[in-house]
């Protein structure tokens, strides 16, 4: 289903659409909701916290800092995220198992894959606004994704 299109055609002036610059690989081929944000690097410790806490249907906006030395986002977190009711992640960096993710429904968007886990440290900031891709993420504003793309939108929009 191409939802960003039909978004963009309708609502143009009120959405801020990300660089193309990420791979649909979740099993959802398009998800939206509200915007919880991880501001972390090469470290996936408040990814792991952040997925085994109620999503709410939202969905977590990851900023890796484009790290492509290592995964912030392996299969066991995107399953648990899944089972938690979050309706997607979405990396600003890279993920592993993708094959395995690409069976889980939960929608995932990341720049790339990469086989090596990342560290844990605790490092990081959660629920903070983060910009990637020529957009500000904003906790509580909304993000939509699908094969087209992602973009953002101050408010929840109607989705035909």
């Amino acid at each position: 289903m191409d939802v960003l299109p039909d978004l963009c055609d309708e609502f143009g002036d009120r959405v801020r659409v990300v660089a193309p610059m990420f791979r649909n690989l979740g099993g959802r081929p398009w998800f939206f909701g509200p915007i919880t944000t991880i501001k972390c690097f090469e470290d996936n410790s408040l990814v792991a916290k952040t997925v085994a806490t109620p999503g709410q249907d939202r969905v977590l906006v990851v900023d890796g800092g484009g790290s492509m030395r290592c995964a912030l986002l392996g299969d066991n977190l995107a399953a648990k995220a899944a089972a938690n009711g979050w309706q997607g992640i979405i990396v600003n960096g890279c993920i592993r198992d993708v094959d395995t993710i690409a069976g889980i429904e939960i929608g995932v968007q990341a720049l790339a894959s990469h086989p090596m886990k990342s560290i844990k440290r605790d490092v990081g900031l959660v629920d903070e606004t983060v910009n990637f891709g020529g957009v500000d993420f904003v906790p509580g504003q909304y993000v939509y994704a699908d094969n087209n793309g992602i973009l953002v939108a101050a408010e929840a929009l109607p989705i035909s």
